[in-house]
């Protein structure tokens, strides 16, 4: 544990003096981030505070995220997503491949670029599609990777679970 315990601070220098963010686990709260619009408009990631929010981190390559974009619109239109805000936030090096993505997925749904990693690393988006439950405080609840169909009961029962556990103090 003491080992631990000194490695994160230098972990956290380390990261800093790259110019990235550190890592935040789940149970962290998330830092606010600039994020550059695909489909609208810039905002900020404080903007989404007071609603909780599904973050899910995608390129426009990966097979796996096509796949589950689908199913992330579908629950974008489901009665319960009134309760909270979904995005998505493309790790694409070319602007020009994530656009014609949405553009061909006919995308609802927010999605921002990440140009400058800044968000892949907060969110620890090592490996995608990742998909992070955030409370409305903006706590990360859950880190969940690999695709899945959002709009599966099961999938509505873990983002009830999740949100609703991440709405007590």
């Amino acid at each position: 544990m003491i080992r631990r315990v000194a490695i994160l601070p230098l972990l956290l220098i380390a990261t800093l003096a790259l110019g990235k963010p550190a890592t935040i686990p789940v149970g962290g709260m998330l830092a606010d981030a600039r994020l550059d619009g695909l489909n609208g408009p810039p905002r900020r990631l404080v903007q989404f505070r007071g609603r909780p929010l599904i973050i899910n981190v995608w390129a426009s390559w990966c097979g796996p995220c096509r796949s589950e974009m689908a199913s992330l619109e579908r629950l974008a239109w489901h009665d319960e997503a009134r309760r909270f805000a979904i995005i998505g936030v493309s790790t694409d090096d070319d602007r020009s491949a994530a656009l014609g993505w949405l553009s061909h997925s006919n995308a609802t749904i927010s999605h921002y670029i990440d140009h400058d990693v800044t968000l892949e690393s907060m969110l620890g988006a090592n490996r995608i599609p990742l998909t992070v439950l955030v409370d409305g405080r903006g706590r990360i609840v859950q880190k969940v990777y690999g695709a899945r169909e959002w709009d599966s009961a099961e999938s509505l029962a873990l983002i009830r679970a999740a949100l609703t556990a991440g709405s007590t103090p």
